[in-house]
């Protein structure tokens, strides 16, 4: 028995949250492309290193490709659509003449470094957004997500956890109907491959979605009570008021344009107005709960990673916002900051304290010696 280390368990779903939010709220506050490549390093790490067995841990890779897909779709818009005018030329693209109702776009024509570097670097924040999503989603169980979400709004949480899952049981009924085409000696490649893998991949995922759904129903995710409709009403406007408040509060605080005493104003109006409507409405809402998730240390510090990681990225760009934008104009190597780097390398954190994952048990095979004695 290790008494040093403690033992493997599931990280509470909401802490991984907590943390994916404040890197990706970290990210979308810069745009030097050397800070958002060891923000995209660092969150990639702590998947390798706290990800699980279950299907959706598998989806930060998909996560990557559609990130630098990004990147590439702005970039090639850019130099199609940029304008090119007062800059380093790169090259020249042939320009297309559009009709007049097209005044004012221009297709082709000189692409400059400095158009180019800053679609770059646009794209790359937003897959930097991508990937932090993506890390929580590998890392987090949506289904222990639901059972921590207040009880006014199970319905909409049961609806979403069951969406979630569609895609990885998706991606594990292409593997499982793949392999019996194999074993078939069916071919596993082609149009006319995919178009006999589809139907039983559609019909299989959705089937064991609609299974899942009632095994939720029956092991108590169910809920009990009725609630008057003026209640119901009441709850669903002050939540959606609330929720709008939310927005543009994090607008506010994110946009450096934008208002920072509407943004906090907001803000707190509508996490007032959110934590109003649930209350109201979890009163009339009775849900069990079969072993609850602990929330010990790990979770606080794993929470506070992201969000101390958010705080000190806003802070410093608040001091000086050069540090977190790179100069284009005159065109120049990115510098990297000590102290916003300090702030997403805070994110490692969760894969030092974090608890490893439940892996399942694989009995090892009897060896011939064994077998023999």
């Amino acid at each position: 028995m290790s008494w040093g280390r403690p033992l493997p368990r599931a990280l509470h779903p909401m802490a991984w949250w907590a943390w994916g939010l404040g890197l990706a709220a970290a990210a979308s506050r810069t745009t030097n492309p050397l800070l958002v490549a060891i923000l995209v390093a660092v969150v990639g790490y702590v998947v390798v290193a706290r990800r699980g067995e279950a299907p959706w841990a598998r989806a930060f890779r998909a996560y990557l490709l559609l990130g630098l897909a990004v990147v590439v779709v702005r970039v090639v818009f850019n130099a199609l659509l940029g304008a090119g005018v007062g800059g380093h030329e790169l090259f020249a693209l042939p320009r297309a003449e559009l009709p007049g109702w097209a005044k004012g776009i221009d297709l082709g024509g000189p692409v400059l470094a400095e158009e180019v570097l800053a679609a770059t670097y646009d794209g790359m924040r937003l897959a930097a957004l991508l990937c932090c999503v993506g890390a929580v989603n590998a890392l987090a169980n949506p289904k222990r997500a639901l059972r921590s979400l207040p009880p006014a709004l199970y319905e909409i949480g049961a609806a979403v956890v069951i969406a979630l899952t569609v895609a990885p049981q998706l991606v594990e009924s292409v593997l499982r109907v793949r392999r019996a085409r194999r074993l078939r000696g069916a071919p596993a490649k082609g149009l006319r491959a995919v178009r006999s893998i589809a139907i039983p991949v559609l019909e299989d995922a959705l089937s064991r979605s609609l299974m899942l759904a009632a095994a939720m129903d029956s092991r108590g995710y169910g809920r009990a009570g009725d609630m008057p409709a003026r209640i119901r009403r009441t709850t669903g406007a002050l939540v959606l008021v609330g929720l709008l408040g939310l927005c543009l509060g994090l607008y506010g605080l994110l946009d450096a344009t934008a208002s920072r005493a509407l943004g906090v104003g907001a803000l707190l109006i509508g996490v007032g107005l959110c934590m109003l409507g649930l209350t109201l409405g979890g009163r009339r809402v009775v849900r069990t709960t079969y072993r609850p998730d602990p929330w010990r240390a790990p979770e606080w510090l794993t929470a506070a990673a992201g969000l101390l990681a958010a705080a000190i990225m806003i802070g410093a760009g608040t001091v000086d916002p050069q540090l977190l934008h790179p100069s284009l104009y005159p065109l120049r190597w990115p510098d990297l900051p000590l102290v916003p780097l300090a702030a997403v390398l805070l994110g490692l954190l969760p894969a030092f304290v974090a608890p490893l994952p439940l892996r399942p048990f694989v009995r090892k095979p009897a060896t011939r010696e064994k077998v023999a004695a």
